[in-house]
C-alpha cells in the first residue's frame, strides 16, 4: 500500500475547485473515486463532505461528520450498523495521530459553505472527537467532530531538521470557543483528594497532587452536557484518555468496564459530597463505549434501563 500523504498537497492550495472526483483524484487531494473517506487502519488523509449523508452537519470550521458503510448504493438510506473499520477506522486513528484531514466539499452540501458546482478543497481539519449513535435511519452510525486548523502544526510527514533557531513559528486565532468554569474540575478534584476514581493513583509533582476533571457528557454540540459537578469525573491521564475514547465505561452499578476485552477494571471511586448524574454515564456508554450498548456487558446482563434506549 502506498504511503497516505497528509496535510498540504503542493500546488493546490485552500480554494482550489475540481470539476469532478477524477480531477481531485489526479490532482492526489482525495485519491478514492466514490467513498468519501480516503483512510484505513493508518489513517485518513482526507474527506468529501458532499450532502450524501443526513446526519452530517457542516458549521464552517466545524464539521460533525458522519461514517461510511452500511448503506444501500440504490437509495443511499442506511440499511445496517457502520463498523468501526476501513475509513471510520482511518479517522479515529488520525484522531489519536494527530493527523490533520483535508476536507473537500462538494456540490449538495450545506448551501453556506458549499460550492455551487464541483468540488472544494477547504483546508486541513482535525479530527477532535468520535462516539456512535442512532441514525435517522435506525441504524448506528459513527460520527466524527472536526475542527478547521487555524495554526501553523508541523504534520508526521515532514523532515525534522537538525537545528532550528528561534522560537515556534505563531498566527492568530479567531472563533469560538466554549467557555468553561474551571472551578468546576477544581472543586470534583478535590473532593477526591486528586486521586483518579478509577485506578485509584494520586500522581505526585514538586508542585503538588495532579489529576483531571474529565467531563462524561461532552459540552459541545450534539452532546450539550452541563458544566457541572455531577457531569465531571477526577481521573488520572491514561485513564481519562481512555474514557474519553470509549475504551471504559461505567455501568448502572458503578462498575468501571473495559470496553475491549469485556473485564471489569472495578467500582467507581465516590466521595462524599460528588454526586455523579447516572443519566450521564448512561450517554457515555451507550454513545463513545467501543463496542456499542448492543453488546456491552452489565455484570453478565445489559441493563433494563440500556435495553430500553
Amino acid at each position: 500500500m502506498p504511503e497516505r500523504k497528509y496535510g498540504e498537497v503542493p500546488g493546490y492550495p485552500e480554494g482550489s475547485e475540481f470539476k469532478n472526483r477524477r480531477e481531485l483524484a489526479v490532482a492526489g487531494v482525495h485519491k478514492p473515486l466514490q467513498a468519501g473517506i480516503s483512510g484505513g487502519k493508518d489513517g485518513a488523509d482526507s474527506i468529501v463532505v458532499s450532502g450524501g449523508y443526513p446526519d452530517d452537519e457542516d458549521h464552517g470550521d466545524e464539521i460533525i461528520y458522519t461514517g461510511q458503510g452500511g448503506r444501500d448504493p440504490n437509495t443511499g438510506r442506511q440499511i445496517a450498523d457502520q463498523q468501526l473499520t476501513l475509513g471510520n477506522l482511518g479517522l479515529v486513528r488520525s484522531e489519536l495521530d494527530r493527523r490533520p484531514v483535508r476536507v473537500i466539499r462538494g456540490a449538495g452540501g450545506d448551501p453556506a459553505y458549499s460550492p455551487a458546482r464541483g468540488l472544494r478543497y477547504d483546508g486541513l481539519y482535525w479530527v477532535t472527537e468520535h462516539w456512535h449513535d442512532i441514525g435517522r435511519d435506525g441504524f448506528r452510525i459513527w460520527r466524527f467532530r472536526l475542527a478547521k486548523q487555524m495554526a501553523t502544526s508541523p504534520g508526521p510527514t515532514q523532515t525534522l531538521a537538525t537545528h532550528v533557531a528561534g522560537p515556534a513559528p505563531r498566527t492568530s486565532y479567531k472563533g469560538n470557543r466554549l467557555v468553561r468554569d474551571p472551578s468546576v474540575s477544581a472543586r470534583v478534584k478535590k473532593l477526591h483528594n486528586f486521586t483518579c476514581q478509577v485506578c485509584g493513583t494520586q500522581l505526585l509533582t514538586a508542585g503538588g497532587p495532579y489529576a483531571e476533571g474529565a467531563h462524561i457528557r461532552g459540552l459541545g454540540r450534539p452532546h450539550d452536557g452541563p458544566d457541572h459537578e455531577s457531569n465531571v469525573l477526577c481521573l488520572c491521564p491514561n485513564d481519562h484518555f481512555r474514557f474519553d475514547a470509549g475504551a471504559i465505561y461505567v455501568d448502572d452499578t458503578g462498575m468501571v468496564w473495559d470496553a475491549l476485552t469485556y473485564v471489569p477494571v472495578g467500582p467507581l471511586r465516590t466521595a462524599k459530597g460528588h454526586e455523579v448524574d447516572p443519566e450521564h454515564l448512561r450517554y457515555h456508554r451507550n454513545h463513545f463505549a467501543a463496542a456499542g450498548p448492543s453488546s456491552l456487558p452489565r455484570n453478565g446482563q445489559q441493563s433494563t434501563a440500556d435495553a430500553e434506549l
